[in-house]
């Protein structure tokens, strides 16, 4: 730009002006193609050379991938393993920084074993067509325990920014024992459902009865059409006969969601 508005005819302090620059770096600069017959910044010389190059980020990236639970000083010390030159915490510190890694709490998401997550893909897969139309004729449903105290144990990990959902980001959760109160409870696009309080353990002979009580009346008056879609998780009292049968003898009111 420098070069273009001195051949355009403007003055040293014109093109100063024009472009922001003082007339030192407007007069080096064009001195400078005039001469050589090419431009170059004079700061990229400045100030003290990295201890990291390119290179080094690379080997640093490597270590954060295998790692992601690591510390600055272990961080810091598998990186010093076979390097002429040492760097301290801080400087890995800036390291990772600049290459966009920030020290965050990993977010909990449940444990899903291999299966689960082939039949999750599956199910994504055969309903990834469908509407919010389609999906306001589903009613969800699930029991869940919620616990009156429970365990914080913190951990915090290198990430970037954008993968807060990778699998090594991550840190699974599974239920644990503990005082608290047991429920199950269903909604829909359109409205909230019965929330039912769990005694003791549910089996198939109380789901049955959760079923007849409340799933069942509900279907029927939110999808008077029949085309609402009961959803329901795997677990075993509810893949149990007496409830499939249940379920058989009604497929003429609603659908159970595979």
């Amino acid at each position: 730009m420098v070069v273009g508005a001195r051949r355009a005819g403007l003055s040293i302090s014109q093109s100063a002006q024009l472009l922001g620059f003082s007339r030192t770096t407007i007069s080096r600069v064009y001195k400078e193609w005039c001469e050589k017959g090419k431009t170059s910044s004079m700061q990229q010389s400045c100030g003290r050379k990295c201890l990291v190059d390119a290179r080094g980020q690379r080997r640093m990236g490597r270590l954060i991938q295998a790692d992601r639970r690591a510390t600055l000083t272990e961080i810091t010390t598998r990186y010093n393993r076979g390097m002429q030159q040492s760097i301290c915490e801080a400087t890995t510190r800036t390291t990772l920084r600049r290459m966009g890694y920030n020290s965050r709490r990993p977010h909990r998401v449940p444990l899903i074993s291999t299966t689960n997550r082939k039949k999750r893909l599956q199910f994504a897969r055969a309903h990834q067509n469908w509407t919010v139309e389609d999906w306001k004729n589903v009613a969800w449903s699930d029991e869940s325990r919620f616990l009156l105290r429970h365990s914080d144990g913190r951990v915090r990990i290198w990430r970037k920014q954008n993968e807060n959902t990778d699998p090594s980001c991550l840190v699974t959760t599974v239920q644990a024992a503990g005082g608290g109160v047991m429920v199950w409870g269903m909604f829909s696009w359109h409205t909230l459902g019965p929330l039912v309080p769990i005694g003791h353990r549910l089996n198939a002979t109380a789901y049955l009865s959760i079923v007849s009580d409340h799933v069942h009346p509900f279907m029927t008056t939110m999808y008077p059409s029949s085309d609402g879609y009961f959803q329901q998780d795997n677990t075993p009292c509810h893949k149990a006969q007496i409830i499939s049968n249940w379920f058989l003898e009604h497929d003429n009111e609603f659908t159970v969601l595979k």
